[in-house]
């Protein structure tokens, strides 16, 4: 028999805050399904255009998250 929601809620925000964001993004990643290719190509078209025009900062997501992670770890 699985736990109810509420010992479970209480037990993933008792961890600790890099463990949270991790099971967040699991969670999320979870019920997000499938990307709509349509709408990746048109983003990536966007965020090509800003990088030609200097108006954006672009890195691999994963390397973002890390970086903000280990931020978070050293606070």
């Amino acid at each position: 028999m699985s736990r109810p929601l509420h010992k479970l809620t209480a037990e993933a925000l008792d961890l600790p805050e890099r463990d949270r964001l991790a099971l967040a993004d699991a969670l999320i990643n979870s019920v997000e399904g499938p990307v709509d290719p349509a709408w990746e190509e048109a983003w990536l078209e966007e965020l090509e255009a800003r990088r030609r025009h200097g108006t954006a900062d672009v890195r691999p997501w994963a390397e973002v998250r890390d970086s903000l992670l280990s931020t978070l770890d050293s606070q």
